[in-house]
This record gives C-alpha cells, structure tokens and sequence, in this order.
C-alpha cells in the first residue's frame, strides 16, 4: 500500500545538467600547451588529419568548458523520469545507483540495452530522500561506480 502511494507521487525539482569545476589559468595553459605539442607533431609527420582534428577537439573542448550548464526540470511520475522535454520510461531502465561527489548527488540509471548510455540526473541533497525512494519504489538499487572515462574526466575537471 505505501509503495502504491509512493508510485503514485509526482516530485518535481530542478538542478544543472553537469556539475561545472572551476579552472584556473594553468588549465587553459596546459592545454594551450598540449594542443600545440601535438600539433607541431603532426605537422613535423606531415599527419594533416590528425592536426585537423586536435585543432577542432581543443576549440571543442574549449566551447565545452566555457559553456554554463543550464539549470534543467526533472519530474518523477508514473511515465517515468522527464528531463526538460525528454522522458525516459522505467522499463528502459535494469537498476538505479547514487553516486555522491563532494556536496552534489546524482541518480545514475542503469540501462537495460547493453549499449544504451547511463543517465545521470543531479539533484539537491534536500529532495534526495523523496526522489529515491520514487525510484527505488520501480527500480532495484545497486552499487555503481565511476569507469575510467568518468574518473579521467573528473581528474581533468571537465
């Protein structure tokens, strides 16, 4: 009966689509840096693709950094997740997990398809009890981790 109830709840909130880390001058330096390293290599092997490309994936990636994540709305509802216009259904989904760093959290969904990329939804520590228990009351919870994608990202605070 309280996980009908549960089911039957609609929980609203909003939070940034991505956590933004903050860069000092040494960064954009470094990457300065490495950018034009691997550039002179190319040029000096005569590797015109590749200089083509590390010079379109250091602008990338400064457009990337430099772009404020937005602040998105999120709802649980018997439809399932909803991101802005999206909405993700719970039976496209095998499990949930909590991933916590520093102050922020973060509902990680666990696709079903093999090759289907997780979700991550951030949300603020003061809902967290309600939006887990909506997932929890449609989904198992299970234990995730970060792979090393996601940890060398963090390292490199993008």
């Amino acid at each position: 009966m309280a996980e009908e109830k549960i089911k039957s709840q609609v929980v609203r909130w909003e939070a940034k689509e991505y956590i933004q880390h903050d860069k000092n001058a040494g960064w954009y330096i470094g990457l300065a840096i490495i950018g034009l390293m691997l550039v002179a290599l190319s040029v000096w092997l005569q590797w015109w693709t590749f200089t083509a490309v590390i010079v379109l994936s250091v602008i990338s990636l400064l457009i990337y950094v430099l772009r404020p994540a937005r602040t998105l709305k999120y709802m649980i509802s018997s439809k399932g997740l909803t991101e802005g216009e999206k909405v993700y259904s719970f039976e496209n989904f095998k499990s949930f997990g909590i991933l916590q760093d520093d102050t922020n959290f973060a509902i990680v969904l666990i696709p079903r398809k093999r090759f289907s990329p997780v979700v991550t939804v951030y949300f603020p520590k003061e809902k967290g009890e309600e939006i887990v228990d909506q997932f929890g009351a449609r989904l198992p919870m299970e234990e995730v981790k970060l792979d090393l994608i996601d940890k060398l990202v963090r390292k490199l605070r993008i």
